[in-house]
């Protein structure tokens, strides 16, 4: 994807989703043009003689391997990269960029035996009314600040509705000391905690949300801190 492409593409991704599948097969260059949107929300195109800046409020979606061969961390088979390959490869993703995806999760491959399994599972239809019902928690919430969702919550505003206890205080403390997290990453952690609440209808963040939402920011520091 070529980076005027990549311009038009985010764009056009406005109150909607941009999926990029095999986030690392696409040139660093056009990565890092994602930065800018993702924090401001808004992208410029500028031509030889002009410049337009469109809106774009997107959710962002991505997946990727772990290394070339896909195995490296598999408890099933054995990853035939070296170190050089991995880091090199993994290097394709910038920190800056790492920093302002709200969740990261690994996924293990799935063995048969658990697609052959008859234990409960939640159904899409219950799902989607805990969706539902988050989605009406957060426009009545921010009925009156001109935001429809968590993700939308400025500095102040994470100060006003993800007010923690003393106790979720002193896990976020240790969190943010033992995984090096940035001021961003602190408001993201906050922000998805909020989300996590909502889903569970709870008006206040306990501490089951504020680790949930810890965990989406540690697999960073398993690949990218090595």
């Amino acid at each position: 994807m070529a980076k005027s492409q990549s311009h038009g593409e985010i764009s056009l991704a406005h109150f909607g989703v941009l999926f990029l599948d095999e986030l690392t097969e696409f040139k660093k260059t056009t990565l890092e043009v994602l930065r800018g949107p993702l924090e401001d929300k808004k992208i410029t195109i500028s031509r030889l003689n002009s410049s337009i800046t469109y809106p774009c409020n997107f959710m962002f979606i991505a997946s990727m391997n772990p290394c070339p061969c896909g195995y490296f961390g598999s408890h099933e088979k054995t990853c035939s990269c070296n170190e050089s390959q991995i880091k090199k490869y993994i290097n394709k993703i910038s920190g800056p960029l790492l920093d302002r995806i709200d969740i990261h999760i690994e996924v293990e491959g799935v063995k048969y035996k658990r697609l052959d399994s008859s234990s409960f599972q939640e159904s899409s239809s219950e799902i989607r009314k805990r969706v539902n019902n988050a989605r009406l928690i957060q426009l009545e919430r921010f009925k009156n600040f001109d935001i429809y969702s968590n993700s939308d919550l400025t500095p102040n505003l994470i100060n006003k509705f993800c007010a923690l206890s003393l106790e979720c205080k002193k896990i976020l403390e240790n969190a943010f000391e033992k995984l090096g997290l940035s001021a961003r990453a602190y408001n993201k952690i906050l922000k998805v905690a909020r989300t996590i609440a909502d889903l569970d209808s709870s008006q206040d963040i306990k501490t089951h949300h504020l680790t949930e939402a810890i965990q989406y920011r540690s697999l960073d520091r398993k690949y990218w801190k090595r």
